[in-house]
């Protein structure tokens, strides 16, 4: 992974970059607003994350993320002097990720860093969609396709599967389940009807819903989606 560090103080700069590199990171290091902004304007796809001081000779860390903001959604973090809430609720209403004050540990930035990439990749994943199978889910807009062919869910039987799906691999007991269900629609359902809307997934999902592969009832634990 690429990062795009823009730092002014040569020293922290050289130090960071050192770091990052010893973390596995290449690095694009820029030391003044103008050649941030030419990277940004040239090399933008080729990054996976920049890192901004805020206080820039010729420029603001504000104003580059609006650059990078305007053309990619990667995910940018803010070094500053500056320690308040001004600041601070400022840089993130522009979209930055994460925002750290100097003097700071180096070990603490590189996992904000890793934190921030986390999520940034998993929102990634989700936006684009989720396959098992020959069922595509496609989060945004609450809809399932099998074999390219929508399947009409209820709300609560999209639910159910989402909660399958975000939990691949995994078996998951009915208490589980429910606990889900209830925290994600706020609605009662009892272990009867988690029957029921397991059945319906299978009937609307599964080729054969009588000797299921998608949904698997896994004995005396639960049910497990995915290998």
């Amino acid at each position: 992974m690429r990062i795009l560090l823009v730092e002014d103080d040569r020293t922290i700069a050289s130090g960071l970059e050192y770091s990052l590199q010893q973390d596995q990171y290449s690095t694009i290091l820029c030391y003044d607003f103008e050649s941030a902004r030419n990277v940004i304007e040239h090399q933008l796809d080729s990054i996976s994350l920049c890192i901004f001081d805020l206080s820039l000779p010729d420029g603001s860390g504000y104003d580059l993320c609006k650059l990078v903001k305007e053309r990619s959604d990667i995910p940018v973090l803010f070094l500053t002097a500056i320690d308040d809430e001004v600041n601070v609720v400022m840089g993130l209403d522009m979209g930055a990720d994460d925002y750290i004050t100097k003097p700071f540990r180096i070990r603490e930035l590189l996992s904000r860093i890793k934190s921030v990439l986390r999520r940034y990749h998993k929102q990634a994943n989700t936006n684009s969609g989720m396959e098992i199978k020959n069922i595509r889910i496609l989060p945004q807009e609450g809809k399932v396709y099998k074999n390219g062919a929508e399947i009409p869910l209820t709300a609560m039987e999209y639910r159910l599967f989402l909660i399958f799906a975000n939990h691949q691999g995994h078996i998951l007991s009915r208490s589980q389940l429910l606990e889900q269900i209830w925290d994600v629609a706020g609605d009662f359902v009892n272990d009867n009807t988690l029957t029921v809307y397991i059945k319906r997934l299978r009937e609307k999902l599964e080729d054969d819903p009588q000797k299921p592969t998608l949904i698997k009832t896994v004995r005396g634990l639960g049910y497990k989606v995915g290998d």
